[in-house]
């Protein structure tokens, strides 16, 4: 399948690989099929989750384990349900990235991070019931305070 988007240009995607997220994402909630297409620099911990059928909607993703250590939460088991999740391993975590003009001011939101299925390509977007994860959190956080002090 070929794709013309926005920040690729003209890219083929593989049918198999697209997520169906019923919901949608927050704020876009009538755009359902998504693809992840990952950053090719192995060094740099940040992919692309594209609308398949809004070639001008990417959003930049990452795993929020790998700036939040202690980042823990639970996903209720009507979520697993709804995904077919039988195991932690077929199981991928995302969370959203906004890359202003200033790099060092990148937010994640540990608030919403999207739960994907990797064997049936089922995807969900969960709101976390706690005010422990923000909305915004400043991934180059100590590097800024260091910075400043």
């Amino acid at each position: 399948m070929i794709l013309n988007t926005k920040h690729f240009g003209e890219i083929e995607i593989d049918k198999e690989k697209i997520i169906i997220f019923e919901e949608g994402i927050l704020g876009f909630e009538d755009i359902k099929k998504y693809t992840i297409i990952l950053n090719q620099d192995k060094d740099v911990p940040f992919h692309w989750l594209q609308a398949i059928d809004e070639p001008n909607l990417a959003f930049v993703i990452t795993n929020p384990f790998l700036f939040r250590k202690n980042y823990d939460f639970y996903i209720k088991d009507q979520v697993v349900d709804a995904l077919g999740i039988k195991k932690e391993e077929e199981m991928m975590i995302f969370s959203i990235a906004v890359v202003p003009e200033d790099f060092k001011k990148m937010t994640i939101n540990l608030k919403a991070p999207l739960i994907i299925n990797t064997n049936n390509k089922k995807g969900k977007q969960i709101v976390l019931d706690t005010d422990e994860y923000p909305l915004k959190y400043f991934i180059f956080e100590e590097q800024i305070a260091e910075n400043i002090g």
